[in-house]
């Protein structure tokens, strides 16, 4: 099962963090392969699905994520799934400074003809989580800006 963690500090509090992250629709912002996130079902709570349309080597790939646990401040876990996958997103936070640490990690796991590509997702996945954690960090970051100053 290929799966990658990387940890990282952003000026967002664990407060912000956890909120920003709990809304997967957010996805659209921080991940680079995300090109739509709508939630489909529920209020945000565990339980509330998603539905995730992203580009993957390529290709177009529609993946159903559902709220698997909410731990407020501290960790939240997304679990999609579609025939021939199934993958968890787990976000551990921790405050840090001023702001947080932030652990994510990346599981996946492939059915049917999609365990052919295993070996190639493996060896992807480095590149992809350094590109997400990027842009992560960044939107993350901005929470914590207070914007331009009023006169």
């Amino acid at each position: 099962m290929p799966s990658v963690s990387r940890s990282f500090t952003t000026m967002a509090s664990p407060e912000a963090a956890y909120a920003y992250l709990a809304d997967f629709r957010n996805t659209e912002e921080w991940d680079p392969g995300t090109q739509t996130c709508e939630r489909v079902a529920g209020d945000g709570g565990v339980g509330t699905t998603y539905r995730n349309v992203s580009r993957f080597l390529g290709r177009e790939v529609e993946v159903m994520y559902a709220t698997a646990e909410l731990a407020p401040p501290r960790r939240v876990h997304l679990r999609g799934t579609n025939d021939q996958f199934e993958g968890h997103d787990i976000f551990e936070i921790a405050a840090s400074g001023r702001g947080s640490q932030v652990s994510y990690t990346a599981e996946m796991s492939f059915a049917g003809l999609a365990r052919l590509a295993t070996p190639v997702v493996a060896a992807y996945l480095p590149t992809l989580a350094s590109r997400t954690v990027d842009q992560l960090r960044t939107c993350l970051d901005r929470l914590d800006d207070p914007g331009p100053l009023s006169a």
